[in-house]
């Protein structure tokens, strides 16, 4: 996955000060144009989710799953009862246009990160998808002082915008000996081959070389 590390920054420039000088331009520059879209940017959580927000991100996630060639597992009442039971462990980031929500991101609040998990839109503009899900959940991270943002697998994108890959691990247990032996060889090489990856990618991390270190 990619996570995003909080070393004690007190606001967003701070972060910035960790990046190569172009990467720390073109940030500053994605942010600038992205929020030149027309409208405003609202982030909510607790009692400041209401029920009409929720109809707005059911569309944007309709929209993300139907763009992605797949199905979209999550039903509508799903976001009801996260309405009802979970709003106070949810940030919403939602951008309004013409008195219309257009795109926004759902997060999940952690005791020490924040968890950010869906994103849709139903008008596309430029840098929008990483204002709302990479810029602000850092924003976020920042203000609460949580020590990371993990916005999930996928997207060699996220590296430019500070989020570096971090291994992840799972649990199972296989009753057959012989099949769970093979899945055994199988991860001791994949391991491997991870931690390769994790290496390479994070030299094209954005980071200065001296932050290189404390960052892993």
């Amino acid at each position: 996955q990619f996570h995003w590390r909080n070393n004690g920054f007190e606001d967003f420039d701070g972060f910035l000060s960790t990046l190569s000088s172009r990467k720390r331009k073109n940030i500053r520059k994605e942010r600038e144009q992205a929020q030149r879209f027309g409208g405003e940017i609202e982030v909510l959580t607790g009692d400041a989710i209401q029920p009409a927000h929720w109809d707005a991100f059911w569309q944007f996630y309709q929209d993300t799953g139907a763009r992605k060639w797949g199905t979209p597992y999550l039903t509508r009442q799903f976001f009801d009862i996260a309405q009802q039971n979970l709003r106070d462990d949810i940030v919403l980031v939602l951008a309004k246009r013409d008195g219309a929500w257009v795109a926004g991101a759902l997060n999940f609040i952690g005791a020490q990160a924040l968890y950010g998990r869906y994103w849709g839109c139903t008008e596309h503009h430029p840098f929008l998808h990483f204002e709302l899900c990479y810029y602000q959940a850092i924003d976020i991270a920042i203000a609460w002082k949580l020590a990371a943002v993990e916005a999930g697998a996928q997207g060699e994108h996220k590296l430019a915008r500070g989020y570096l890959p971090r291994p992840t691990w799972s649990l199972h247990w296989i009753r057959e000996e012989g099949f769970m032996r093979a899945v055994a060889d199988y991860l001791s090489q994949e391991r491997a081959a991870v931690d390769q990856e994790i290496d390479i990618l994070t030299e094209y991390g954005p980071f200065k070389r001296a932050e290189i270190e404390e960052q892993q």
